[in-house]
């Protein structure tokens, strides 16, 4: 009995469709880089916490609100921010007439930078607090928002802590508190 032992090459193995040759070639290599990165990527924003942002007109008001009269701890700056992910989605061409009062080359470098006031207001939820806002009427304090939910989080905050409040308007929020110091704040939201 004769046995025939032809070496022959194997079937290359396919991946979707693909041959073994065209997956490992230099662009096959390469789309699997591109691939493997995006899904970190996404998997790193993924995680990242949800941040609202708040435009103060004097962050030393602020800052004694935020951590003396609503106890919010303090938070890390969020890894997506050293690299100016977020402040580039919207605030590159921001005109200075929206920022209401005048506004100076100084305070609006916080909007480039992840300078500022950071809280931790749920578990992977922050507050970043930034200057920019002009004084309301009667020199008021002003702290203004793009979103409603995280003034929402705020007034819950206040609430919870028995600071003395007016809900002035439901849509868009806006409300006052009194501080230590019995200055008024206005916290309002900014419709868009």
């Amino acid at each position: 009995m004769l046995f025939n032992l032809s070496l022959t090459a194997p079937t290359p193995v396919a991946l979707l469709g693909l041959p073994l040759d065209s997956i490992m070639s230099t662009q096959g290599v390469m789309v699997m880089l591109l691939v493997a990165y995006a899904g970190a990527m996404w998997m790193f924003l993924k995680s990242a916490p949800k941040v609202y942002t708040v435009m103060v007109s004097d962050m030393e008001v602020a800052r004694h609100f935020y951590e003396g009269m609503l106890n919010l701890p303090a938070a890390e700056v969020p890894l997506h921010y050293y690299y100016n992910y977020e402040q580039t989605l919207g605030t590159a061409g921001l005109d200075p007439m929206y920022m209401g009062g005048a506004t100076s080359f100084a305070n609006q470098g916080a909007l480039s930078s992840p300078e500022g006031l950071w809280y931790q207001l749920r578990k992977n939820t922050q507050l970043h607090i930034v200057s920019g806002a002009s004084l309301g009427h009667r020199n008021q304090h002003r702290h203004v928002c793009f979103d409603h939910n995280c003034l929402e989080y705020i007034l819950m905050r206040v609430q919870l802590s028995g600071v003395q409040h007016k809900i002035r308007n439901e849509k868009p929020l806006n409300f006052l508190v009194k501080d230590y110091d019995n200055q008024v704040i206005e916290l309002a939201e900014i419709d868009d």
